[in-house]
C-alpha cells in the first residue's frame, strides 16, 4: 500500500518519537503507533464521557489534542510537560509520566476504535493544565467563564 498523504498534525505527533519515520510506517500499515510522552507533551488519561463534558465546558478555542477510545470509555488529553503538579489533586485524571507510551492513530483517521476527538493541527498547542483541572474539578456542568482563566 502506498504511503498516505501526510498532514501537519500527524507530522507533529511523529516528532514525539525518536524515529518519526517508523511512526509513519506504522500508520501507513494501519497500525497504532507507540508515542512516548515527555518530549513534546504528557498524556492525561480519564474517561471518555467526562471528557466530552469537559470539552464542552472548556470550549473549542482552548482545547489541545484529545485522543479517544469510546468503546473502552477512555480519553487522553495532551498537556505540556510539567503538568503533573497542577493536576495532582484530581482523582479523575491520571497524568502519565515521561516515557509512557500512548498508542494512537495519525491525526486524520481512526484505527482500531481510537481517534482524535480534537485533532492535533501541527501547531504544538496543548490543553492548559489549569483549564483542564478546572473543567474536571468540582463545579456544575456549565461552561467555564473567561474569568476562570485570567
Amino acid at each position: 500500500m502506498p504511503p498516505r498523504t501526510r498532514n501537519p498534525g500527524s507530522e507533529w505527533l511523529a516528532l514525539s518519537a525518536p524515529d518519526p519515520a517508523e511512526i509513519h510506517r506504522e500508520w501507513d500499515a494501519d497500525q497504532l503507533a507507540h508515542l512516548p510522552s515527555g518530549r513534546l507533551w504528557l498524556a492525561v488519561e480519564t474517561d471518555f464521557l467526562r471528557s466530552v463534558d469537559a470539552m464542552q465546558r472548556i470550549g473549542p478555542d482552548r482545547l489541545g489534542p484529545v485522543l479517544v477510545y469510546p468503546s473502552a470509555d477512555l480519553a487522553w488529553w495532551l498537556v505540556p510537560c510539567g503538568a503533573e503538579e497542577a493536576l495532582a489533586d484530581l482523582g479523575r485524571l491520571t497524568v502519565h509520566p515521561a516515557g509512557w507510551m500512548l498508542r494512537c492513530p495519525p491525526a486524520d483517521r481512526w484505527i482500531t476504535g481510537r481517534g482524535w476527538m480534537e485533532r492535533p493541527d501541527g501547531s504544538g498547542d496543548l490543553t492548559d493544565p489549569a483549564v483542564l483541572g478546572a473543567a474536571f474539578g468540582p463545579g456544575g456542568p456549565m461552561r467555564l467563564s473567561v474569568s476562570a482563566f485570567v
